[in-house]
């Protein structure tokens, strides 16, 4: 303890010199507690709070302002997820006499915290989680749909849908594009079926994305497709966040036409460009394969008037089941809303990205070291990164 507090009392008594001297100090917000007059335990102030004033301000009233939450599902847990691992962090520094007990204070909001500043909240969400169901429960007077206690499982994302109130439907696009085409085929010979689908969105100069279980699936059926003159990449955790982005542009151009991943194609990654999507293994249920994941992946050939999705799978799993009847009904409203209107689907038109010479080290295989040694499987080339 005489070390920690003598590393403690050092880097506060140099950070208050700095301080007094220049005016800032190296990581000065953990001080912000002291600079804002708040107490222990008090939450920090935020954008939000900014937004309640000119809502004050111009409208007279702090609550007249709205927040957009875009992918809910997903950014709603990631409140408390923030909180929890910013926490900690600054637990350890602080145990060690790194930080002042106070740097715990300069922080993440709370989930509740959040939610109390929050006057009017939109959740945009094309598979909505069971926090946002709840609180419109909650917010109108609705019973949560309960699991029928004669089975362990929760209710299907489907049912829960059905049942809530107050619960807007945003299934038509401006392009007339539709929810793709679904199939279900057997899991036997399913990569030579593959390769043979691949080939003919090769010719139509249409791309690919490929989704499987496991690393090593996806580095083999990579490696398959690459022997047989198709340009692949895998793409999985073990490829770091600059090397994956690049990937992705690179698929967009046009420099690889296939992309293998595993839970990395789903939220956000809108390619226009892609006309088919391919899973594997559809009906193992489990966190890569339930209800809203499988939308999820299924969503990504809805940018494309050709999008289509084949399930490789061999029995019809509970969630499987219900992923393709949910994408089948919104197909038929969309098809009569466009034979209504006299609207013909279209591929959106999104500008292509700029590669510059990191295009040529992913074509020769060099780009980056990568976790399992850089073997890379791009523009007919593979080779190992030095």
């Amino acid at each position: 303890m005489d070390l920690e507090a003598h590393r403690l009392e050092t880097k506060t008594r140099y950070d208050l010199d700095m301080l007094r001297e220049i005016g800032h100090c190296r990581s000065i917000e953990n001080y912000s507690m002291h600079f804002d007059g708040r107490n222990f335990g008090e939450r920090p102030y935020c954008l939000l709070d900014f937004f309640a004033a000119c809502a004050q301000t111009f409208h007279g009233s702090k609550e007249k302002f709205l927040v957009i939450m875009d992918e809910s599902h997903v950014t709603l847990p990631q409140l408390g997820g923030m909180y929890n691992g910013d926490k900690a962090r600054k637990d350890n520094l602080i145990d060690h006499g790194f930080r002042l007990p106070s740097a715990a204070d300069n922080r993440p909001l709370k989930g509740h915290e959040f939610q109390s500043m929050v006057p009017q909240m939109l959740y945009v969400s094309a598979t909505p989680g069971e926090r946002e169901l709840k609180q419109l429960c909650e917010c109108t007077g609705q019973q949560m749909p309960e699991q029928d206690p004669s089975e362990k499982r929760k209710p299907l994302l489907k049912d829960a849908l059905g049942e809530i109130q107050g619960i807007s439907r945003m299934e038509i696009r401006p392009t007339g594009l539709l929810d793709p085409q679904i199939e279900v085929r057997p899991t036997e010979g399913q990569v030579q079926n593959l390769l043979d689908e691949i080939n003919d969105c090769v010719l139509r100069n249409e791309r690919v994305l490929v989704t499987v279980m496991t690393i090593k699936f996806a580095e083999e059926v990579a490696d398959y497709l690459q022997r047989m003159e198709i340009k692949a990449h895998y793409l999985h955790s073990e490829i770091d966040t600059l090397e994956r982005s690049e990937i992705i542009k690179a698929l967009r151009i046009g420099h690889i036409d296939v992309i293998v991943g595993i839970n990395l194609l789903r939220e956000g990654l809108d390619i226009p460009e892609v006309s088919l999507v391919a899973i594997f293994d559809a009906d193992k249920e489990g966190f890569l394969r339930n209800e809203r994941s499988l939308l999820q992946t299924i969503g990504r050939a809805s940018r494309n008037e050709n999008g289509k999705v084949i399930l490789y799978a061999d029995s019809m799993g509970r969630a499987m089941e219900s992923a393709i009847s949910q994408t089948i009904e919104r197909r038929q409203r969309q098809i009569a809303h466009n034979e209504k209107h006299g609207i013909v689907p279209k591929t959106i038109v999104k500008a292509l990205p700029v590669m510059g010479i990191e295009a040529d080290q992913l074509l020769a295989g060099t780009a980056g070291k990568g976790v399992t040694g850089g073997k890379r499987f791009v523009g007919g080339h593979s080779s190992q990164a030095p």
